[in-house]
């Protein structure tokens, strides 16, 4: 049964999801706005197993145990992605019903329907809402690679068929590589959303040499650019949640960055 929803707003969206008797939906805890008085909300530490059903083992004390451990399992890898640890369930009962949800920064959001043949990775906190057939899962970044990626370390991961809604900062753009040469890059925290079958990376802003520390120092942009390659959909955004961060702290009268940003960015947490 396809979700229907609907996004609206300029430039602080939310999706406003219709759900048929019966239907569930279910989003990240702290992204719910308002639902109608026949809507339940149940909030679990397990996420669905991509069927439409909570994750874990059938009956019996055996079954007992593997929900239990696969439900703390789920919740670790969230922990160390710093997600939120729990998700809010809303299903419609004796007729249908209307649940509203917002992601938390000033930005677009993007319904994106998912066929079960290609799996979608988002950037962290991206995830807002979903039906209970799409499955919500971690994906760590090789070491290298998260490491010197930062925002890259962890991604969300969605599978199964449905509908799952991403929100990110500023405006959205829609690139696929195969329309540049096969590959761009990117500045780590400008990537949202991209579709299985796209190479994740991070590269080196130039060489260890003068127009490379030139980059970094006065580029703003670090020492590294994500990079991503191949032929599939690539949701970019306009804002990155480290210059609007740098943004508030200036208009504060508390701008960290020092008068060049990049390595002298003394930003204290």
């Amino acid at each position: 049964m396809t979700l229907q929803q609907e996004i609206v707003g300029n430039a602080m969206q939310m999706a406003v999801v219709n759900l048929h008797p019966g239907q569930t939906v279910y989003c990240e805890a702290g992204k719910f706005l308002f639902k109608t008085v026949n809507v339940t909300m149940d909030t679990r530490l397990s996420g669905p197993s991509g069927d439409g059903r909570q994750q874990g083992g059938g009956g019996g004390m055996g079954g007992m145990l593997r929900q239990a451990m696969g439900t703390a399992m789920q919740v670790g890898q969230r922990m160390l992605a710093g997600e939120s640890l729990a998700f809010q369930y809303f299903t419609a009962q004796g007729g249908e019903g209307t649940v509203g949800f917002a992601g938390v920064l000033p930005g677009e959001m993007r319904a994106l329907e998912l066929d079960g043949r290609r799996a979608w990775f988002a950037e962290k906190d991206a995830f807002v809402a979903a039906e209970s057939t799409v499955e919500f899962g971690i994906a760590f970044q090789g070491g290298r690679t998260g490491m010197s990626g930062g925002e890259g370390f962890v991604l969300e991961k969605f599978t199964g068929h449905g509908t799952v809604i991403i929100a990110g900062a500023g405006n959205f753009i829609d690139l696929n590589p195969a329309d540049f040469g096969g590959r761009i890059e990117v500045d780590t925290g400008c990537v949202v959303a991209f579709e299985e079958g796209i190479q994740y990376g991070v590269q080196r802003v130039g060489g260890l040499n003068r127009q490379g520390v030139m980059n970094a120092v006065f580029g703003g942009e670090g020492l590294s650019l994500a990079t991503l390659e191949g032929n599939g959909r690539v949701i970019l955004q306009s804002l990155t949640i480290e210059s609007l961060a740098n943004a508030l702290r200036k208009a504060q009268g508390g701008d960290k960055q020092g008068p060049t940003g990049g390595l002298f960015s003394t930003h204290a947490g």
